[in-house]
């Protein structure tokens, strides 16, 4: 893979037959007949609909108008929130990606003649302003590119590309001369976690060998690769998502059961083994996280954790905390994006929904003290309202050890300032007592 020049090719342009190119369409975030979007082949969790920056002040997604697809920003960190549309030229393919930057420009993805072409967009005036980035020229359809999480900072932005037999991290935003190729990876990667607050430590899911396991790299050191998880030799292990704070980490494993992936928990650099609670598994649902209350940095356990379920009969939003024995079921906002979502320091979920009567609004969730009832707010142009939704989980709180007990209560002050450390690897965690109910 090469970096090409910075003039960006035309986008959007179509093959021969009228039709975007079998690569684009392997990362398009397609729907199904029941408007849900379908887990990946490789255990990779469904893309969200909107995407947030880290500090969740902005947000960005592909909306719609009478067919035509255009990027959109929000910005979430005022008064209200609010959309801004930042149409092109001409409609957006439905498989580009956004991603918005801490500055308030929204980064976008686009695909063509075998390039992929990136371009920060702006809002002036009455039309879009647009700075290109330059492109990554993929060779093959076999190698597919896709834009990483937003990372801590905002300032710059990360690409995967995934070839047939390594894998690749780019700088595609926020260096000195365009697009930079930061690591080579050996085996297909997917995933892409933040493990820290400066943007150096991600954790990615490497197939190699016929098993994933999670692996760190270091793009402080080169790109240079470490080992994460393996709770068994022969287990797929996959980090799903992580706080950086307090080290929360939740994971994908079928350590415990054999060819079907379970959701579990552990603690970077923690000697304790992962743990797979009971109430984690939703009979013929998919449990997918999409997010951890930060802040939490000596009590991972009473960290909150937004899960989205998604099952024959549609989709809707959990809340669980690792000292709790059962997740809290709630019914999103209507026209919710789904899998999005930002948790606060002090407990609020907040999650972004667009419909017809409120094209930009924001549902504000948080737990009632001392109970399992959830109580919430919409905001936004149009918003419906106060809501409110009760889940089942009024059961108390479990200890680390499975065991009941007392969660740590959150501290009136505000927490001291995390110390950054290389990840201790999960290795060769113990399997006896992993399953908690």
């Amino acid at each position: 893979m090469t970096a090409c020049a910075i003039e960006p090719a035309a986008a959007n342009d179509d093959n021969e037959d009228g039709q975007t190119p079998r690569t684009e369409y392997a990362i398009a975030e397609n729907r199904n007949e029941n408007g849900q979007t379908p887990r990946t082949g490789n255990g990779e969790a469904p893309r969200p609909e909107c995407v947030i920056t880290v500090d969740g002040s902005y947000a960005a997604r592909l909306a719609q108008d009478g067919g035509s697809w255009f990027p959109e920003r929000w910005t979430l960190d005022g008064p209200e929130p609010y959309a801004v549309p930042l149409p092109g030229n001409q409609p957006e393919e439905p498989g580009t990606e956004v991603q918005p930057m801490g500055d308030g420009r929204v980064l976008i993805r686009r695909f063509a003649d075998g390039r992929h072409n990136f371009s920060l967009l702006y809002p002036t005036g009455p039309t879009t302003g647009e700075l290109p980035l330059g492109a990554v020229e993929c060779p093959g359809e076999e190698t597919i590119l896709r834009l990483l999480p937003p990372a801590p900072g905002g300032e710059k932005a990360y690409a995967l590309a995934v070839g047939p037999r390594s894998s690749a991290v780019w700088l595609v935003a926020g260096g000195a001369f365009g697009p930079e190729h930061l690591a080579e990876i050996p085996g297909r990667c997917s995933g892409g976690v933040w493990l820290d607050r400066t943007g150096r430590m991600l954790a990615l899911d490497r197939e190699l060998g016929g098993r994933t396991k999670a692996v760190v790299v270091d793009l402080g050191r080169g790109g240079e690769v470490s080992p994460l998880l393996q709770i068994a030799d022969g287990s797929d292990d996959r980090l799903l998502l992580a706080d950086p704070d307090s080290g929360l980490l939740l994971i994908s494993s079928d350590a415990p059961s054999p060819g079907r992936a379970r959701l579990g928990w552990g603690v970077l650099g923690s000697t304790f083994p992962v743990r797979f609670p009971e109430c984690l598994r939703v009979p013929d649902c998919a449990v997918t996280p999409f997010a951890i209350q930060p802040g939490q940095v000596l009590t991972p356990e009473c960290c909150g954790v937004a899960l989205r379920i998604d099952g024959p009969m549609g989709g809707w939003v959990g809340v669980w905390r690792p000292a709790e024995r059962q997740v809290q079921h709630l019914a999103g906002p209507e026209g919710w994006l789904a899998g999005s979502g930002l948790w606060t320091e002090a407990g609020e979920l907040l999650l972004p929904y667009a419909t017809a009567d409120a094209p930009c609004g924001v549902a504000r969730w948080a737990a009632a003290p001392r109970s399992g009832a959830l109580t919430g707010e919409a905001e936004g142009p149009g918003g419906t309202g106060a809501t409110g939704a009760t889940g089942a989980g009024d059961a108390g709180p479990e200890d680390p050890e499975g065991g009941r007990g007392t969660a740590v209560p959150y501290p009136e002050s505000g927490p001291p300032e995390p110390v950054v450390a290389r990840p201790v690897p999960l290795q060769q965690a113990p399997l006896g007592n992993l399953v908690t109910k």
